[in-house]
């Protein structure tokens, strides 16, 4: 079962995550919500995996799928706080460069609300 707890920071939604992301469980709620968000408008996304104890290939999707969804609305999904386990998973799927990854909270808001250098 997987847990999405949303946070506001300005203009940025912050998805804090904690459970699993695995076939038929926390992926379908999670393209649920990104889904639901995007038609709101919320295009500046941040999900937060410190709490996410456990990521299969259909959860490794999923985060892949709710990128493009994202970026094809003009919107931005980035990753804070991912395990070395996660990591591991994204750098073997060779998935882990198409992510903008961040381990501080204030970076990953700040990166969207600071102009493109």
């Amino acid at each position: 079962m997987l847990e999405i707890k949303e946070k506001a920071v300005a203009t940025v939604t912050i998805l804090n995550l904690k459970g699993k992301i695995t076939i038929g469980s926390g992926d379908a709620m999670l393209r649920k919500r990104i889904e639901d968000m995007i038609k709101s408008g919320h295009r500046q996304i941040i999900l937060n995996m410190a709490r996410v104890s456990y990521l299969d290939s259909s959860g490794t999707g999923e985060l892949v799928s709710c990128l493009i969804k994202t970026r094809r609305e003009n919107g931005q999904l980035k990753l804070l706080n991912i395990s070395q386990k996660i990591q591991d998973i994204l750098q073997i799927a060779q998935l882990f460069s198409i992510f903008e990854v961040f381990t501080d909270e204030a970076e990953a808001v700040a990166s969207f609300l600071l102009p493109d250098k």
